[in-house]
């Protein structure tokens, strides 16, 4: 009679065991870090701090050719996935570190950040992220910034990196604040929340010959999601080191 009563039911376990799929994503937490901005914005989220550069049309029209609106880059261009670099500045030399804005194309209303760490110890876990800096506080939808738009990150000594952080639709445009719990896509692939290696990646790196200058493309929705088109435009920037 035991038998019969059992058996059943360990039937039933394996079938809900065989069922049971790995998540795609887990979430990650910055618990221990610190947030600051590089300086003061008014309320639509522009820096008091702002600089600006000119950008040439054809390295716009680079862009638009080469990230298009709802086209997959893995796709399109697998070779920049392909590529082992992160999105990462490395000072080899006493240097000053400036950002440009290119352009963004998102739904959401994102915000963009630094962090760093030493470049012999790149960071594998939130924990490793004492402090993020956000310098451009509302690089989505709302922005109020245009193509040239760049702040100064400051002067960073030899054997640091600076690694970046697009902190999806973190801007309150309502409050005029940033929301420091939004859901962080950093350029150093480990502290992403997709599963797969190969859907890590939410930063990639485009060479621009002309200007001889390298381009960040960001992705803002988690890759496994329906709703993410892959296409790496929904900000766009570009960093100048000067020595």
């Amino acid at each position: 009679m035991q038998n019969k009563i059992y058996l059943p039911l360990i039937g039933l376990l394996v079938v809900i065991s065989s069922c049971r799929k790995d998540p795609v994503t887990k979430p990650v937490e910055f618990k221990s870090t610190a947030y600051n901005t590089l300086s003061s914005y008014d309320l639509t989220g522009k820096p008091d701090n702002l600089l600006h550069e000119s950008v040439s049309p054809d390295l716009l029209q680079f862009i638009d050719t080469l990230l298009p609106d709802g086209k997959n880059l893995s796709v399109t261009h697998p070779e920049l996935f392909n590529n082992p670099e992160i999105g990462d500045i490395t000072i080899t030399q006493p240097s000053t570190v400036y950002i440009t804005f290119v352009k963004q194309s998102g739904a959401n209303n994102n915000s963009i950040a630094f962090y760093t760490y030493p470049t012999n110890k790149p960071p594998t876990k939130p924990e490793d992220i004492k402090q993020i800096t956000y310098f451009f506080p509302s690089a989505g939808s709302l922005s109020p910034l245009v193509a040239g738009d760049k702040v100064n990150l400051g002067n960073f000594e030899p054997g640091i990196s600076i690694g970046f952080v697009l902190m999806q639709d973190a801007w309150n445009a309502k409050k005029h604040d940033l929301n420091n719990d939004a859901v962080h896509f950093c350029t150093n692939d480990a502290l992403n929340p997709e599963v797969d290696p190969k859907l890590k990646k939410h930063g990639v790196l485009i060479s621009y010959p002309p200007t001889k200058k390298v381009l960040i493309g960001f992705e803002d929705y988690d890759r496994t999601s329906s709703g993410c088109d892959n296409d790496f435009n929904d900000v766009v920037v570009y960093a100048t080191v000067t020595n």
